[in-house]
């Protein structure tokens, strides 16, 4: 069980990743919103900051530190301006290679670990496929068995940052599905170099988030050496189970900062926007909206705070990071919308980013799960009701 922090330690990782943040103003996440070029200096800094690792175990250059260090952390990076931009750049850094810290040998976690918390290498995520979606035990991507390692054919999609990763975490198969005593066997997870000669990356353009790319992939006769698997063969599904609650948590807390970002500039523009000889925010058509969003997202970060404290208590806490998900999306949804609104005409224009906040919030509630499968967990699991699907 971990030690879980105080106020005055979270606090202090407030105003670190604060000043870590500073730097980088609306204007150059403007201008990785237009131009779509990698953070690259954000994610140095954080790197130089140590920030990268605050998950990472300490033996290998990391902090150590737990999923509510780890979400205050990106709650704050999420609020500073680059929304969902800024926190995709690390997000993967913190618990996407759980696998190789719970599953890999001595020798992967020196030979990974500290290269990804120094920064030096970026690695993206071959996991979901067109045809799959979110039904991970039908992915076809598959890896045989040749002398030396696998051989591995197929293609992913939505990986994010494949354009500037120089490693990938690939989930495939090595036993067919219709060859498994359960759908959950006979899957594989491997940490190898991305060979673009073998590796085909397609930019998927898209609504938001831009300077965090999406990509569909193309994997031909890709060889990956046996040291280069993680754990077990065919006990892949297993291992990303590690990874799953603490994904919702951060994306959570990140939806909350956005929230919180977009309700900040709203508010903001409320007590300097004077229309008919009064600020706009004197009246109740602006003001009630904003208070409502205000309570929706910080009765959000409350299951958020939950989830993550049980997480790292060693509970069960699959259904509140599921909630925390969920509520934390919408709250965050609203309250970008509300934010535009305020703005009225002007909302519309970039140079005042609601607009881009707005964009961003959309993701929140389509990934990394759909909010109907978080409805169906939360009816089958908590009330108890026939599965439905």
């Amino acid at each position: 069980m971990e030690k879980l922090p105080t106020e005055e330690d979270l606090n202090a990782i407030r105003e670190g990743v604060r000043a870590a943040c500073a730097p980088f103003d609306d204007e150059y996440w403007l201008a990785r919103d237009d131009d779509g070029k990698f953070p690259r200096e954000f994610h140095r800094a954080m790197a130089e900051g140590g920030w990268l690792g605050i998950t990472m175990p300490e033996e290998y250059g990391g902090s150590g530190l737990g999923v509510t260090e780890a979400m205050t952390m990106m709650n704050e990076v999420a609020a500073s301006g680059g929304g969902f931009a800024a926190a995709s750049t690390i997000h993967i850094n913190l618990f996407g290679p759980h696998p190789i810290v719970v599953k890999g040998t001595d020798e992967q976690k020196a030979r990974w670990v500290p290269r990804l918390v120094a920064g030096e290498d970026q690695v993206c995520f071959g996991f979901t496929e067109p045809d799959a979606g979110l039904n991970t035990t039908r992915i076809k991507t598959f890896a045989e068995k040749v002398p030396g390692g696998y051989r591995v054919n197929g293609q992913k999609v939505w990986t994010s940052t494949a354009q500037v990763a120089n490693k990938i975490m690939l989930l495939t198969r090595t036993t067919k599905f219709e060859d498994c005593k359960k759908p959950t066997d006979g899957i594989t997870i491997f940490y190898t170099d991305l060979d673009r000669s073998k590796i085909d990356v397609h930019l998927i353009p898209k609504m938001g988030r831009k300077a965090v790319d999406s990509n569909a992939i193309f994997i031909e006769d890709l060889f990956i050496p046996e040291e280069d698997r993680i754990g077990e063969e065919g006990k892949g599904f297993g291992y990303i189970l590690h990874s799953l609650n603490p994904e919702r948590i951060l994306i959570a807390c990140e939806a909350i900062g956005i929230g919180r970002d977009a309700l900040r500039r709203a508010v903001q523009y409320a007590k300097e926007r004077v229309v008919f000889d009064r600020q706009i925010g004197q009246n109740q058509g602006i003001q009630h909206p904003l208070a409502e969003k205000w309570m929706y997202l910080e009765s959000a970060w409350l299951m958020v705070e939950k989830a993550a404290r049980l997480y790292d208590s060693g509970l069960p806490c699959g259904a509140e990071a599921n909630a925390a998900k969920f509520l934390s999306a919408r709250a965050c949804f609203d309250a970008a919308y509300q934010a535009v609104a305020t703005h009225g005409g002007f909302g519309y224009a970039k140079e005042y980013h609601v607009e881009r906040l707005f964009r961003e919030s959309v993701l929140t509630r389509l990934a990394p799960i759909t909010e109907q499968l978080i409805l169906s967990f939360i009816a089958e699991k908590v009330l108890e009701l026939p599965r439905s699907y």
